[in-house]
């Protein structure tokens, strides 16, 4: 399967795309500005203060609207011998069925052999992995819900990359100066650790020495 895309510029790499996006280069940044945009107006529309709509009556009242419009309009033109709305034929191709079959497959493949090879002990990297993203996601979960989840995750991703990559000589400078603040903290606390130690050994040591 070809993992590529056609652009106005061209053909390009899916993952390359993708990168772009997030990074809001090489043109991209209307893209990632809209999906910005997308994703805080739909979690303000159906988790916001108003909450006045949810996914589902949301997308019913536009697929309404729509469908009465252009209903409307190809009775009209039929009637006024005008062209009928632009509509196209829609078709979903056997090839794209197949594409995406063959995806859900291997994904599914995938995770039922990692399923087996924990569940029989054959991997301990992979239960270990698999351990730690478990229980981070139960942290995340009992903190918000999942779709507050989702959309915080859209924006970091649509975020934080581009900002990195634009104040990176910033960040890392700030990340070394902790980096060394903590360093230092933990070799007092080595110190103070050790100390502590040969006192309460030295402590001890003089009371089983007493008769």
């Amino acid at each position: 399967m070809d993992d590529r895309i056609t652009t106005g510029g061209g053909t390009c790499d899916v993952g390359e795309f993708a990168w772009d996006v997030v990074l809001w280069r090489r043109g991209r940044a209307d893209v990632s500005a809209c999906l910005l945009a997308a994703t805080a107006a739909s979690w303000l529309l159906f988790y916001g203060p108003g909450r006045g709509y949810t996914a589902l009556s949301l997308a019913s009242d536009v697929l309404l609207l729509l469908l009465t419009v252009l209903f409307l309009w190809g009775k009209a033109a039929r009637l006024l011998n005008r062209p009928a709305p632009p509509v196209p034929a829609m078709r979903v191709s056997q090839r794209a069925v197949d594409e995406a079959a063959a995806l859900l497959r291997a994904a599914l493949d995938a995770v039922c052999s990692g399923f087996h090879d924990i569940a029989t002990g054959g991997d301990s990297l992979l239960f270990c992995r698999v351990f730690l993203c478990l229980w981070a996601l139960s942290i995340v979960g009992s903190l918000t819900d999942f779709p507050t989840f989702c959309y915080a995750s859209i924006v970091a991703a649509l975020t934080l990359p581009a900002l990195y990559q634009k104040y990176q000589d910033c960040v890392d400078t700030y990340m070394r100066f902790a980096y060394m603040n903590l360093r230092m903290y933990e070799m007092v606390y080595e110190r103070f650790s050790m100390k502590c130690f040969i006192r309460v050994r030295d402590c001890v040591t003089e009371v089983l020495k007493d008769p």
